[in-house]
């Protein structure tokens, strides 16, 4: 037996794609404007978004945790499906756009937003970093 046979947790997760950078194959640019917005920002964005939903719960529903949730999905169905973008995309400089790099829909920015609250689409991700939420919208979360 040799240490090949079983493999290395120091090695790190297997290699789900070749490409050097997140977005390559979907001819994005590595850094900068239109390149894919990393998860840095994303969880910056959605700290921002929540928290603005939490204070407007706060101060009109005393808190509470499903008017948290559907003040959130209001926020997010509104800003993405209108302008491509939420307050805390716009604040780390991101935008949500169709896979062609054109504005998001209406009704796209919906299908979005609902499957944001189900929560587990969003961590499914692939080698482009684009969640299922993104992938059944034909979505991807840029730099701008």
């Amino acid at each position: 037996m040799e240490r090949k046979d079983f493999g290395s947790w120091l090695e790190g997760p297997p290699q789900l794609s070749n490409q050097e950078w997140p977005g390559k194959r979907l001819g994005r640019p590595e850094s900068g404007p239109g390149s894919v917005a990393r998860i840095g920002r994303r969880v910056g964005a959605l700290l921002v978004d929540w928290g603005i939903a939490m204070l407007i719960s706060l101060i009109f529903f005393k808190a509470d945790t499903t008017a948290n949730l559907v003040i959130f999905a209001a926020m997010q169905m509104l800003f993405v499906g209108v302008t491509g973008h939420s307050i805390g995309h716009r604040i780390f400089g991101m935008q949500v756009q169709g896979m062609d790099g054109t504005a998001v829909k209406p009704l796209t920015g919906i299908i979005r937003t609902l499957l944001i609250c189900l929560v587990i689409p969003p961590l499914l991700s692939d080698s482009d970093q684009r969640g299922y939420h993104d992938r059944l919208g034909k979505t991807i979360l840029v730099r701008i």
